[in-house]
């Protein structure tokens, strides 16, 4: 058996039991590039470890550390109750600030999960309020997350723009995460139409429960694990915070989200060191309130894909990419190959993680971008976004954590057949739309 083979099969094992079993996939990356590496490509050590990529994890820890701090200050609070206060009484403005919000968590670096958890448990108890259909409002969530998702400065954008460059792309920061928001922008506005959202321009929260206050919300962030923050010494609040100047670290935190983003994309400097001294100047200014956040960074994150970029080089080195890529290439046409990719990506990805499946994916569409007819930005962003968009799988991280958080008025087996039914329906349908939309007008 070739190499390329032993190191696919390994890939789908790899998948397989990290789907199955609570272990990081990164880990089980880690184990199956070493087995791999070593055994059927006679590699060494050294040159197995070489296929990490330290801009890409250092990236990760700076936008994650960034954003633990804007937890840990209010800033997350701030964000959320300004925009559920400026919608007023109109109750069909409330899911859209859900998809607004949510999408701007990802899009200045929290992971996809992270954002689903601040935002889902206060977006289910508005749908519960104030009588909005319950999937309507978690997949205006999922979908939220997954548009700002590849923003420049994002987790999944950083991971896309950096396997580009490493595989020898012309990357299009801008290209994916339009496309990205777009897409998710457009299924949430379906959704809208289809589950109820016509009848909600009618009413008002002053009808049904009487007007939504900045208590309220705050509750709701607490209970969704961000307005507290126990940190062993005690239990930081958002009112604690208010009296050591939280307005003016708020105000700062902003601003350095803002200066990120500018000096990263303007002046072409590195994300991730950028990020990182914005997050320093940032603890450094209130050294006590943000010793802890640090532990926040996504270290699971970081490990998975700190784990699956390594193995990610063993497939390279095994030329499985390329044995895969001629193989789609081979149908026919490469436009079929491209649209059975991202089948692959969708299906795969809605069991296992997204996170995951992108530096894989995306090295095997180099010999159908080399084959010519399809830009490497539009196919690129069409597997990305056809990887992500099934996130509202139940069995995915996303839309399980809709599903722990159901309103009381709907009972789980219902609300799981309504998630279900929805993931299988953009599973089948999902991909083929994608693929109609970016890569078949350029062909």
């Amino acid at each position: 058996m070739g190499p390329e083979w032993v190191s696919i099969i390994a890939l789908v094992a790899l998948f397989v039991i990290g789907t199955l079993l609570p272990i990081n996939m990164g880990a089980l990356a880690y184990v199956a590039a070493w087995l791999v590496g070593v055994y059927s490509l006679q590699l060494s050590e050294k040159e197995i470890l070489a296929g990490v990529s330290g801009d890409l994890v250092l990236t990760l820890i700076g936008v994650t550390y960034l954003f633990a701090i804007a937890k840990n200050n209010g800033t997350v609070d701030l964000i959320v109750r300004s925009a559920v206060r400026a919608v007023g009484g109109r109750v069909a403005l409330i899911p859209w600030v859900m998809f607004f919000v949510t999408a701007l968590l990802t899009a200045i670096g929290a992971a996809s999960p992270a954002a689903c958890a601040i935002i889902g448990p206060i977006a289910l108890g508005f749908a519960g309020r104030y009588k909005i259909n319950p999937l309507l409002m978690g997949m205006f969530v999922v979908h939220g997350a997954q548009g700002g998702g590849f923003s420049p400065i994002s987790i999944y954008g950083t991971i896309t723009n950096s396997v580009m460059k490493d595989n020898g792309l012309p990357s299009s920061e801008m290209t994916v995460f339009l496309a990205s928001f777009f897409v998710n922008l457009a299924m949430a506005f379906i959704l809208f139409l289809v589950l109820g959202g016509r009848r909600l321009m009618n009413l008002r929260a002053d009808d049904i429960d009487g007007p939504i206050t900045d208590e309220e919300i705050t509750d709701d962030l607490h209970h969704g694990g961000v307005g507290v923050a126990t940190r062993g010494t005690g239990t930081i609040t958002a009112t604690r915070t208010q009296a050591l100047g939280v307005k003016r670290d708020q105000v700062l935190t902003l601003v350095a989200f803002t200066l990120v983003a500018v000096i990263a994309l303007a002046f072409d400097k590195n994300i991730g060191f950028v990020s990182i001294t914005a997050a320093v100047i940032l603890a450094m200014l209130a050294p006590n309130q943000h010793k802890d956040a640090i532990k926040q960074v996504a270290w699971p994150t970081v490990l998975l894909v700190a784990g699956v970029s390594t193995y990610a080089a063993v497939l390279t080195e095994a030329k499985a990419p390329e044995f895969v890529g001629n193989w789609a290439a081979g149908l026919g046409a490469v436009v079929i190959g491209a649209l059975v990719l991202c089948y692959v990506g969708g299906v795969v990805s809605a069991f296992a993680s997204s996170t995951a499946l992108l530096p894989v994916i995306i090295p095997i569409a180099v010999p159908l971008i080399s084959s010519g007819g399809i830009g490497a930005a539009t196919f690129v962003a069409a597997l990305a976004v056809a990887s992500t968009i099934v996130d509202v799988s139940p069995f995915s991280t996303n839309g399980a954590l809709m599903l722990a958080n159901r309103p009381d008025t709907i009972s789980e087996p219902v609300y799981y057949k309504q998630i279900l039914t929805y993931s299988v329906i953009v599973v089948l349908a999902g991909p083929l739309l994608v693929w109609a939309a970016l890569i078949l007008p350029g062909w």
